[in-house]
């Protein structure tokens, strides 16, 4: 519970910047999260004509007060969702999203499965029975015997 209410507060930390980006968006903010049109990179990487004409035009907007949200709503409308650099959180773009962190779950979930097989199918190993000095069978119980009287004045 304790780890929860931690989680918690640490994103009510964050929350104030976020909305504090929302509200009051930089163009560099908006230059990494913008497609150009042109030549399909971010707005930073672009040099092209279109490129300078968008940041242009969101300069004007950010001058002028407008939000984050209502930047981007406004490059969509006229340039449609591919000028976004990732797809929207929602519909059928959610997957875009949503299978990584699956597929990651996925394959942690395959892999240790598979490792919790690995490691129960493991046989104990064979204790081999003591063998002659040439290796032809079990040993003599005489010789056994004054092996074993030998060993424990060692002990």
């Amino acid at each position: 519970m304790t780890r929860l209410a931690a989680v918690f507060a640490c994103a009510l930390l964050f929350a104030p910047a976020a909305l504090a980006s929302e509200r009051h968006p930089t163009l560099n903010e908006l230059e990494n999260e913008v497609m150009c049109p042109v030549c399909g990179t971010t707005l930073a990487q672009s040099d092209s004509a279109a490129a300078k004409q968008i940041e242009r035009e969101i300069q004007v907007r950010i001058h002028a007060g407008w939000t984050e949200t209502q930047i981007k709503n406004l490059l969509v409308q006229q340039y449609g969702e591919s000028i976004l650099a990732s797809p929207p959180k929602h519909g059928f773009n959610l997957l875009a999203w949503l299978l990584p962190i699956v597929g990651l779950l996925g394959a942690a979930a395959v892999l240790g499965v598979a490792a919790w097989g690995w490691s129960r199918s493991r046989a104990e190993p064979d204790v081999p029975a003591m063998q002659s000095s040439n290796g032809q069978g079990p040993m003599d119980p005489e010789l056994e015997r004054r092996l074993d009287e030998a060993l424990s004045r060692f002990e």
